[in-house]
């Protein structure tokens, strides 16, 4: 995941984590969580964070593989 890119993501959009959690019916700590890489995100919330941030796709961030 790319934490940086969603962060770029919120704000461009005016979202701090508290309200994209709360659009997105989670907690902010369990996002915080997610976003640091503590738990991982389910795929209703990958879903639910595209439609609240109006994404076209979440592959750059959610899904961004280390190539080696």
């Amino acid at each position: 995941m790319n934490r940086n890119l969603l962060i770029y993501e919120m704000n461009e959009r005016g979202f701090t984590v508290t309200s994209l959690a709360r659009a997105i019916g989670i907690s902010k700590s369990a996002l915080s969580k997610k976003m640091n890489g503590h738990s991982e995100f389910t795929l209703g919330e990958i879903q639910r964070i595209c439609e609240v941030l109006n994404l076209e796709s979440p592959m750059h961030i959610f899904f961004a593989g280390k190539v080696s």
